[in-house]
């Protein structure tokens, strides 16, 4: 090797490489790490209630389901759950006293309300604008009354 100042040439006769087996024993060890990982977040809480993130706990209980955060499904709304949306604008909607118009049109990301259909329930959710349903609402907690 030749050194000249501060730069010397390099040698490229011996390239650097990780042997066969560590690479196999590394991958071996990741893959098993990450399924007993798995395996124990899985299963390290209780089924019917589970974290969701900083904004509420996901709830499933025979009265009640979704996500209990309230303060950000600030929308309520009371009455019998019947299967139907109008337009395509919701899949469910809540029959309530006063006639067709305080029909409340229903969807939902978070609950299946089919389970509900035919009960008086509760529903928290999110208002949204609608081409048609004189009120849409997406929702994030069901409770039976």
């Amino acid at each position: 090797m030749k050194t000249t100042g501060f730069m010397h040439s390099l040698d490229t006769n011996k390239p650097k490489t990780v042997p066969l087996f560590a690479s196999i024993l590394l991958f071996v060890v990741f893959a098993v790490g990450g399924g007993f990982g798995g395996y124990y977040l899985a299963h390290r809480s209780n089924p019917s209630v589970t974290n969701s993130g900083a904004n509420g706990a996901k709830v499933q209980t025979s009265t009640s389901a979704g996500v209990s955060d309230k303060k950000n499904f600030k929308d309520s709304s009371e009455g019998i759950l019947r299967v139907g949306g109008m337009d395509g604008e919701g899949s469910f909607h809540l029959e309530r006293p006063g006639g067709e118009s305080q029909t409340a049109y229903l969807t939902s990301s978070t609950v299946d309300l089919s389970k509900y259909v035919g009960k008086k329930v509760k529903v928290w959710g999110q208002t949204y604008q609608s081409q048609k349903a004189g009120w849409l609402m997406d929702v994030g907690l069901v409770e039976v009354q």
